[in-house]
């Protein structure tokens, strides 16, 4: 096959402090790959800033002046992490061959990416980097993680176990990833739906290099859930279940309180009443919560709101070539035939 055009796609919010050694250690990666002649020299990594507050813009604008393969893309505002990597993608895609997707902090490792590359000149269109030990996350991550994951299975979400946004996705993948039109984005479930050809890679997790993580608990949990309304209708239908359930007690209850009428065994108490209130009260607003949140998304849905705005960019070499190629000709002007009259 023709040495395909590579493009790495960091998200970054905040990441001042690992940016630099995020930049050497995937140029080294691209350099060694181009020497390899494993992917086009043109190849480039593309630092997508989703409205950082400290100086990660400056850093990128400046790598881009010293490092040939450095590029960039300002969004206008923070649009959230699933956002601004789906910016990136859609930019990168329209140069490129195949596409990588890796985060900032550096605990995907770098050097998987070679295989990746040598799965899609396999001939996989989607290249998963699958975790297989996650020794360097805490214990509650790590069990809230593959709690996650083990959920989402059981609601009938087809996702990849330890599996986070680290892939290669071909460009005909992206090219039909972008008819998704949702704005409740959850990449690492829309991208199993594409159905084209894929296999894993897998890979040691490893500790931040530097900085804080942007997924405290409290997003973590936003995700989940963003996740499992996103792409399952099981919990609404639980409610379902839990009012038909609910309803059979209240039957059984209703029967029993009239045979003890008629036999007069009926003893008036308090506790029961407002336990059963608080009870039948409680599942009530859980339920019109759940369905709320369903609502929800309709509505953000149909309001259909750009889910980024590019501010800036800092082209490569490959989108110039790119960007001449789309030029239409210009014929020269022609010079009139001289006439024969004297």
């Amino acid at each position: 096959m023709a040495t395909p055009i590579l493009t790495i796609v960091v998200p970054c919010y905040n990441e001042e402090e690992v940016l630099p050694e995020t930049v050497f250690r995937l140029s080294g990666v691209i350099d060694a790959l181009i020497t390899d002649q494993l992917v086009a020299s043109t190849s480039t990594m593309l630092l997508v800033d989703d409205g950082s507050k400290d100086a990660t813009w400056s850093l990128i604008e400046r790598f881009h002046a010293s490092n040939t393969f450095v590029t960039g893309l300002k969004l206008a505002r923070n649009a959230g992490h699933q956002s601004a990597l789906l910016s990136g993608l859609m930019h990168a895609k329209s140069y490129s061959d195949c596409v990588v997707s890796i985060d900032a902090d550096l605990q995907d490792d770098t050097d998987v990416i070679r295989e990746f590359v040598l799965k899609f000149r396999e001939g996989f269109d989607i290249v998963y980097g699958i975790r297989q030990d996650r020794s360097a996350d805490t214990f509650f991550k790590r069990a809230t993680a593959q709690g996650f994951y083990k959920l989402m299975t059981s609601l009938g979400v087809k996702i990849h176990y330890n599996h986070a946004d680290f892939r290669l996705m071909s460009k005909r993948t992206l090219d039909n990833l972008e008819k998704f039109q949702e704005v409740n984005l959850f990449l690492r479930g829309m991208v199993p739906l594409l159905g084209f050809p894929s296999t894993q890679v897998y890979y040691t997790r490893k500790e931040r290099f530097a900085g804080e993580s942007k997924y405290p608990l409290r997003k973590m949990l936003a995700f989940a859930f963003d996740g499992i309304t996103s792409f399952s209708v099981t919990p609404i239908r639980f409610v379902t279940l839990m009012g038909f359930v609910l309803f059979l007690l209240s039957v059984v209850a209703a029967l029993y309180a009239i045979v003890g009428k008629l036999l007069g065994a009926n003893v008036t108490g308090w506790t029961s009443l407002v336990l059963s209130v608080w009870f039948i009260g409680g599942v009530q607003l859980l339920a019109l919560g759940l369905i709320g949140e369903y609502i929800g998304k309709i509505y953000k849905e149909v309001k259909q709101r750009p889910l980024f705005v590019i501010e800036k960019v800092l082209k490569g070499s490959a989108q110039d070539a790119q960007e001449q190629a789309e030029l239409p000709a210009v014929n020269p002007p022609s010079i009139p035939a001289a006439s024969n009259r004297r």
